[in-house]
């Protein structure tokens, strides 16, 4: 039986993978900590040995009439982005994927009411919000499997808490696997207008859009910290006018496999919360709580952890 160990909302900003002195030039001098803070995730919980596959839900990959899930055995090529290839041109990425984890996934969509395919093709686009945290949290990890998995963009949060039900269900199906989950995307996100962005671009949230994003940013942070993820499920009414980053469709997936409105897991912050060009992004990592991600499960395995991991 395979269990998800570990679980994150993450920032992908295309500013955390330009080259450093360009990272401070555009940042006053300074580093960002949206930097600092994945170099951090990376050591306490990604270089040890407590899982084998990580799964990314795509906040950048939307699809329309069905839900997709990446089946290859292994995914390598160069990346350029259409949105700033300036920034990200020809980046390097070769990892191994999860084919039987894929197709197990897309197994259940009958019994959640979804659809769900598993799709193997060698030429399937892959999108920054994998790419970039793939570069800090997996290159160099070779044996370490990394699925993705987009956001549809004509469902709405009952459909994305469906599929991380399905997710969760997949995982279980899959003997011995131990899965980490990626959220990968922002908060709010609205950008400031072309002739003013610029004004804007130093990670400083005062450069947020408004002051009152800022504050519902802000409000989930803490309520993540404290676990409580039924509070930011039960007022997605309120942060949709925020437009958080694909109507935070990317962890809502991650919600439906954790337990949804169950979930009690709590956030540790890596980083700080900062701006980029108007949107505000973090890094929350989510460990498995010592009774399951619902209070109601078994603990984790002693034996599958690492004395400096929390996985």
């Amino acid at each position: 039986m395979g269990e998800i160990v570990g679980a994150g909302l993450l920032s992908h900003v295309p500013t955390i993978v330009l080259p450093r002195p360009e990272r401070l030039a555009l940042n006053e001098g300074k580093e960002i900590t949206l930097v600092t803070g994945l170099e951090q995730l990376r050591r306490d919980v990604f270089e040890y040995d407590g899982y084998d596959t990580v799964v990314v839900l795509d906040s950048h990959w939307a699809t329309t009439v069905e839900f997709v899930v990446t089946a290859q055995d292994r995914r390598a090529g160069l990346f350029t982005s259409e949105e700033l290839p300036r920034g990200m041109c020809r980046m390097p990425y070769d990892f191994p994927g999860d084919p039987e984890l894929a197709q197990n996934i897309a197994k259940f969509t009958d019994k959640h009411g979804t659809f769900i395919t598993a799709i193997d093709d060698a030429y399937l686009p892959v999108y920054y919000a994998t790419v970039n945290l793939w570069k800090f949290l997996g290159e160099g990890l070779s044996d370490k499997r990394w699925v993705t998995i987009g956001v549809c963009q004509t469902g709405d949060m009952e459909d994305h808490l469906r599929l991380g039900r399905a997710l969760a269900d997949g995982i279980a199906a899959t003997s011995g696997r131990r899965v980490l989950l990626i959220a990968s995307g922002a908060l709010s996100h609205t950008f400031w207008p072309l002739r003013e962005i610029r004004d804007h671009e130093a990670s400083d949230p005062v450069h947020i859009f408004t002051p009152e994003a800022r504050a519902a940013d802000e409000e989930r942070i803490a309520w993540f910290k404290e676990g409580r993820h039924d509070k930011v499920i039960d007022t997605m009414d309120d942060f949709w006018k925020f437009k958080p980053e694909a109507k935070f469709f990317h962890y809502l997936m991650m919600a439906g496999a954790l337990g949804e409105r169950a979930c009690v897991a709590k956030a540790r912050q890596y980083g700080e919360y900062e701006n980029s060009v108007g949107t505000g992004q973090v890094h929350l990592w989510f460990d498995r709580p010592a009774g399951g991600w619902t209070g109601t499960g078994l603990p984790a395995s002693p034996s599958a952890r690492s004395p400096h991991s929390r996985i």
